[in-house]
């Protein structure tokens, strides 16, 4: 498997220098400076494979070329965002990076409530909290029928929360859940976020999928002309926020969108992380089922409460079992070698991480401290030489 590092750019605070001092080979990066749907540069595009290149790794994944709303409401202004979306595809496979990651979570990218949560061993975690979450959602941005749609219990539960905030602390949590974490495609305020939610007052899920099967219609044709895979990321959390659909959350929600396009370019982007904080998600079964269309892997692990909050935990200890994961993958590749196949080779990332050590005092992007997912990668590579070493039979 390729050992991979998310690099948000020049601005982000870990070097390339030190992404190759932790050992990885490759790179996941984006032109996040060109991030609200318009077509990138192909300067820009040369530029940040330059700067790569020069620190001497690889562009291996770019993540992600930003989907937006015009595309996933469909109707007016979706065919000119498609034939957008297109274009970047095709500049950043002819500079060679032929992996593309994306999502197709509508308003809000990734979310948590903290991003400094204690965990026992002292270092600091993020963590989505459901009682905090509905407190914003329905008693601080109050969108109309947050408050009614909550079970009694989370409804008191969140009262008692924003109860116990003080002012600052509020703020906090509005920037946290809606402002934008690290990769995101948009940042909101208060009012654009009720805007933005008011676009989509009438999208049901069955509406959300028509609108990503025509994308994938649209942009599959292409990803084969260019000898590019796309693979799609997992909701995260894998569940609905603010009343908003959500369409790649479950086993069914993958199986449905993979046998709508067959085709092996419309593949997945296997997230442990954003699939495995739903305990009825299976996850050995969701990964064997698709192995053939897995295109990029993102590992990490979540631990989760009875109420549905989580938090993120050790690579190697939380609700996904990673070393049977890794030992599908890397059965995976041993296969697409038999095939003879261009991809074998799997790229991976150590997703998030906790803030450990002097980084707790540093200027670090949340979940990306350089720190944590040196730890991370480090335990993930041990459990990868364990299971290909000669004496369990794989080479």
């Amino acid at each position: 498997m390729e050992e991979c590092w998310r690099w948000f750019g020049p601005g982000d605070p870990v070097p390339l220098a030190h992404v190759r001092q932790a050992g990885a080979t490759g790179v996941v990066t984006a032109i996040h400076e060109h991030y609200r749907g318009e077509v990138w540069p192909e300067e820009a595009v040369a530029r940040r494979k330059a700067e790569v290149e020069a620190a001497g790794l690889r562009w291996s994944v770019v993540e992600s070329i930003p989907v937006p709303d015009a595309i996933k409401l469909g109707g007016a202004g979706a065919a000119d965002a498609i034939a957008a979306w297109c274009e970047t595809l095709r500049r950043v496979a002819r500079a060679g990076v032929t992996t593309v990651c994306y999502n197709f979570m509508p308003v809000v990218d990734w979310t948590r409530t903290a991003l400094r949560h204690p965990m026992p061993s002292g270092g600091l975690a993020l963590r989505f909290d459901m009682a905090s979450f509905a407190a914003y959602d329905a008693l601080v941005l109050r969108r109309p029928g947050a408050a009614e749609a909550l079970p009694a219990t989370l409804r008191d539960a969140a009262e008692r929360r924003l109860a116990a905030m003080a002012p600052d602390e509020v703020e906090e949590l509005e920037r946290t859940v809606i402002a934008g974490l690290p990769g995101a495609e948009a940042s909101n305020d208060r009012q654009a976020m009720r805007d933005r939610l008011a676009a989509y007052a009438d999208t049901s899920p069955d509406d959300l999928r028509l609108s990503l099967r025509r994308f994938h219609e649209a942009v599959v044709p292409v990803a084969r002309e260019v000898g590019a895979r796309l693979c799609i990321h997992p909701d995260d959390p894998p569940f609905g926020l603010f009343g908003l659909p959500r369409v790649v959350s479950t086993a069914e929600d993958i199986r449905a969108l993979l046998d709508a396009v067959p085709e092996r370019e419309n593949g997945l982007t296997f997230c442990a992380g954003s699939l495995g904080a739903r305990e009825d998600n299976d996850l050995p079964a969701i990964l064997s089922e698709h192995l053939a269309r897995v295109h990029f892997v993102h590992l990490r692990n979540v631990s989760t409460d009875p109420d549905g909050s989580f938090t993120e935990d050790d690579h190697l200890r939380g609700n996904a079992d990673m070393v049977r994961l890794l030992d599908l993958l890397l059965g995976e590749e041993g296969r697409r070698r038999e095939e003879g196949r261009a991809d074998a080779r799997i790229p991976f990332r150590p997703d998030h991480g906790h803030l450990l050590l002097d980084d707790q005092g540093k200027r670090t992007l949340p979940g990306y401290s350089a720190i944590g997912r040196l730890k991370g990668l480090a335990e993930l590579r041990g459990a990868i030489a364990a299971l290909s070493h000669p004496v369990l039979g794989r080479t």
